[in-house]
């Protein structure tokens, strides 16, 4: 199974696989990491990348003391799915 990496100095939460490259990218506002996008290439789709990319995510900002913005349709998306991780929210407390 392909690592997620968080690439700070891009932003962006990546996962190489099959020569693609996936990312979740976001911006750091102080506690605050807002999602901006999230990007799965045609190869890649329709495997639970962009899910998998996010929960890594989430899990990254949880275990870093962080709140989220989701400015991503993905990541509001999967916020809807996944209730258990709304109090990542920073509008949530």
């Amino acid at each position: 199974m392909a690592e997620i990496v968080n690439n700070t100095a891009k932003q962006r939460y990546e996962l190489h696989q099959d020569d693609a490259l996936a990312i979740a990218a976001y911006e750091r506002r102080g506690d605050v990491v807002v999602f901006t996008h999230t990007v799965v290439p045609g190869a890649l789709q329709g495997k639970g990348i962009a899910s998998r990319l996010i929960k890594h995510a989430l899990d990254d900002v949880r275990a870093q003391g962080l709140k989220i913005d989701p400015r991503c349709e993905f990541v509001t998306a999967y916020l809807e799915r996944h209730p258990e991780e709304r109090d990542l929210l920073a509008d949530a407390g």
